[in-house]
C-alpha cells in the first residue's frame, strides 16, 4: 500500500468507528428485527475510491466497531461491508465509474446481509425480505449521501493533485 493509500484509509477507518461507536443511537434506525445507522456505509464506499485493500480494511473496522457496540449479529452483518467494497474497488480500478460500482454492490450487499443473519436464527422471510430489503434501503441512502462527498471533495482533491477517479 502507499502512503497515501495509508493516510486515508485511516481517516476513514475512524470514521468507520466514530459512526456506531458515538452516533449510533442518534443516527439508528430500528424495525426489528433489522437496524441501521445512517451512513455507516459512506466510510466503506468512499474507500472503494481509493483501493481494494483499503475498502477490505475500512469494512473490518467498521465490523469492530458495531461488535463493539451493538454486538455480534450487526457485526457479522458489517462484515460483509469488506466484501461489497473489495468487490466495488475492484469495479473502479477497472474503469466503473463510483455510482455504477455503488449500484451493482448493492444486490450482493443485500443477499450477503440476508445470508449472514440465518445463523443467528433469522428465518428466510426476516433475513431476506426485513433484512435484505432494508440492506437495499439503507446502501441507496449512503450511496447517495457517499456521491454527495465524492462530488463535493472531488474537484478540492483533483486541484491538489490527488488521484481519484469519477
Amino acid at each position: 500500500m502507499k502512503t497515501r493509500e495509508i493516510t486515508i484509509g485511516g481517516l476513514l477507518a475512524a470514521l468507520a468507528l466514530v459512526i456506531p461507536l458515538a452516533f449510533g443511537g442518534v443516527l439508528g434506525i430500528v424495525i426489528p428485527p433489522f437496524s441501521a445507522t445512517l451512513a455507516s456505509h459512506v466510510p466503506v464506499m468512499l474507500a472503494m475510491l481509493i483501493s481494494p485493500a483499503t475498502a477490505v480494511f475500512v469494512g473490518i473496522v467498521s465490523a469492530i466497531g458495531f461488535l463493539i457496540k451493538l454486538g455480534p449479529v450487526i457485526a457479522a452483518r458489517a462484515a460483509v461491508h469488506a466484501v461489497f467494497g473489495y468487490v466495488g474497488a475492484k469495479m473502479i480500478q477497472r474503469g466503473y465509474s463510483f455510482p455504477v460500482a455503488l449500484a451493482v454492490t448493492l444486490p450482493i450487499h443485500a443477499v450477503l446481509e440476508a445470508i449472514v443473519v440465518m445463523p443467528f436464527g433469522f428465518d428466510f422471510y426476516k433475513a431476506f425480505v426485513v433484512v435484505g430489503v432494508g440492506t437495499m434501503i439503507h446502501h441507496t441512502i449512503d450511496s447517495a449521501i457517499a456521491l454527495a462527498v465524492f462530488y463535493a471533495l472531488n474537484p478540492i482533491l483533483k486541484s491538489k493533485a490527488v488521484n481519484i477517479k469519477n
